[in-house]
């Protein structure tokens, strides 16, 4: 190869061009809402042909559902760390920690929760049990359970439960501002789950 030669332009690894995508995708989408968005808009913004985003989902559709599962993973993610950064046997201490740190993700994340679980209605809803945070939830609670922390005989339907207890605060204090600070409500909800494992 002479040194007047220009090299091959390197493709992005498949990941993270899908990545490209569903950044540009969603930046749009929070900007302008997910019916004004077009097709074409998002490849441009993402910098691909139509032909490269199809090759990574099959239709808007499909992104979107991509983007409600990568907020669930990165939700669980932060979950876990939180429980992971207190003593195995803190069993009280990361039950707050994992509620500290679900209500701060909330917050932070709202925009994009508000888009692709509320703005977005796909034609085929997935079933409501079909929830890996809830199902963290009730393995931790079942462990704490068996370990003699607290009560949870049937720890499926507790943590479904605890969990719409803990959306439905934030919800309020949402459509409430200035009724509670979110310290005060992290406070509140880790008072309240722990009283409903914990009733003597």
């Amino acid at each position: 190869m002479s040194s007047n030669t220009v090299p091959p332009a390197r493709t992005k690894p498949a990941d993270v061009r899908r990545e490209e995508l569903m950044d540009a995708a969603l930046a749009l989408f929070i900007a302008q809402g997910i019916a004004a968005t077009s097709m074409d808009e998002i490849v441009k913004a993402a910098g691909v042909s139509k032909g490269g985003f199809y090759h990574h989902f099959a239709s808007k559709d499909a992104l979107l559902l991509a983007l409600q599962d990568r907020y669930v993973g990165d939700f669980l993610a932060v979950l876990i760390a939180a429980s992971a950064a207190r003593p195995a046997v803190d069993w009280r201490g990361r039950l707050d920690a994992m509620l500290e740190a679900a209500v701060r993700y909330f917050f932070a994340e709202l925009p994009v929760h508000d888009v692709v679980f509320h703005e977005y209605a796909p034609v085929e809803r997935r079933e409501m049990n079909q929830n890996p945070i809830v199902d963290h939830m009730a393995a931790f609670l079942k462990a704490g359970a068996e370990a003699g922390a607290w009560r949870a005989e049937r720890p499926k339907l507790l943590a479904v439960m605890l969990f719409g207890a803990m959306h439905g605060a934030c919800d309020e204090a949402i459509l409430s501002p200035g009724l509670i600070d979110r310290d005060g409500l992290i406070a509140l909800l880790q008072d309240f789950f722990w009283r409903a494992l914990r009733p003597d």
